[in-house]
């Protein structure tokens, strides 16, 4: 790798949430006060949003490892479960064993865990990452815990981050009565420029740069020009120029460097990018929407759980909620792999997992994936369909069509409805 050529001592750039390079601008600082509120207040519950890469899960970890003794913290990543796979989640992070037990007994285990820490002085929180995936029954089950309480005040503190949908949720009229428990909500922003220049620099110095310009001052504005000042975005495309500079030999990261990395991304200015992994069919009329031209289908003996649409870029798999594809398994490294997409097709490469990547039973470091190859990650499979963006365009195209016949049809008949009025 680059650590040598540009004497530095890790890497500066890596996707995974660690607190030693948390780079906390102003409106990541007041979220991380937000939460550290919970712990002040009885009736602490706090609900965080931002977009995809906007650090939520970095701050969350900065917040759990400055937090004090006296808090036991239940900390829940996967949210794609029923109730009873919710409670029974939240009382194994307690260190029970629940899994048998019917949602009775799950209830009074946990109300009972509850009031006992608080008889000994202790401090409950939960936090649940990704709580835009919760379904409004689970959500109902989190606004009933969090009305749990002695004669004195309520023993559990509650932290719900997630993407900005999990807003519209507790906007909806199902959950009024949860909306009504949240002492405070706070979005987290896209860094501003300054601030984008200041993180590239703050994580540079961290992994021994010692205030060296890495990155030519000409790089900052078109870097944060094709990243909105996300902090995921800075670092695959800071994580990829370096490399480039790497390749040409040079000890500085220079505009041409940048644009090359820009170029074998394949990115579009940030203004005009969509999410990357959303279904083609939400959404796919809007002007600059990329098409696919892959997909990954998650899978468990057989049951499909999920699909994760390719565009060209960068997928990270691992079992963290930070990555595009989340498989929550032990077997799973917290960044085990990558696939990377242009138009010519897609490659996996294994981001020295622990467990490794399979495909037909054989370990591989790097493979280009073929229509219908299969990949084994632990005990989950992972298998590449190959889209034919042609075909995709031209059933968007169909379907506007079709969209804009229906409102001519409807504005007709109203016309003629209201000659016959």
């Amino acid at each position: 790798m680059y650590l040598e050529h540009f004497a530095l001592k890790e890497l500066p750039f890596r996707l995974s949430p660690d607190p030693a390079f948390l780079y906390l601008s102003q409106i990541h600082s007041r979220a991380k006060a937000y939460m550290e509120s919970t712990i002040w207040f009885t009736d602490g519950f706090v609900v965080i949003t931002g977009e995809i890469g906007s650090g939520k899960t970095t701050l969350i970890e900065t917040f759990l490892k400055e937090i004090e003794q006296d808090v036991v913290v239940a900390q829940i990543n996967q949210t794609q479960v029923s109730p009873i796979e919710f409670l029974q989640t939240v009382l194994a992070q307690f260190g029970y064993s629940p899994f048998r037990m019917r949602k009775a007994e799950l209830l009074a285990t946990l109300n009972n865990f509850l009031i006992e820490q608080y008889s000994n002085g202790r401090k409950v929180l939960l936090i649940v990452d990704e709580a835009q995936n919760l379904s409004n029954k689970v959500l109902e089950e989190v606004r009933l815990l969090s009305g749990v309480e002695t004669t004195k005040e309520k023993v559990l503190r509650i932290i719900l981050a997630g993407q900005p949908e999990l807003n519209d949720k507790l906007d909806s009229a199902e959950l009024v009565q949860l909306k009504q428990r949240v002492r405070l909500r706070f979005h987290l922003t896209p860094l501003s420029e300054a601030d984008m220049g200041h993180y590239v620099r703050h994580r540079l110095d961290v992994a021994g740069a010692q205030g060296r310009e890495i990155f030519e001052p000409e790089t900052y504005p078109e870097l944060f020009r094709y990243t909105g000042g996300t902090p995921r975005l800075v670092n695959t495309l800071c994580d990829t120029a370096l490399l480039a500079a790497f390749a040409q030999d040079r000890t500085t990261v220079s505009l041409a460097d940048l644009r090359a990395a820009i170029a074998e991304l394949q990115w579009v200015e940030f203004a005009a990018r969509t999410h990357t992994h959303l279904r083609p069919d939400i959404d796919d009329t809007a002007p600059h929407a990329q098409v696919p031209v892959g997909r990954l289908v998650l899978s468990l003996r057989g049951t499909h759980i999920s699909e994760t649409f390719l565009t060209p870029g960068r997928v990270v798999v691992g079992r963290t909620s930070d990555n595009e594809l989340q498989i929550d398994s032990k077997f799973v490294s917290r960044h085990h792999a990558q696939v990377v997409t242009t138009v010519d097709g897609s490659v996996v490469e294994d981001l020295n997992s622990t467990n490794g990547v399979s495909l037909n039973g054989k370990r591989v470091r790097r493979h280009k994936l073929s229509d219908g190859d299969v990949l084994k990650f632990g005990t989950h499979e992972v298998t590449y369909f190959k889209t034919d963006p042609a075909a995709l365009e031209e059933e968007r195209a169909t379907r506007t069509m079709v969209l804009d016949e229906a409102d001519t049809e409807d504005a007709e008949g109203e016309t003629e409805e209201e000659r016959e009025t």
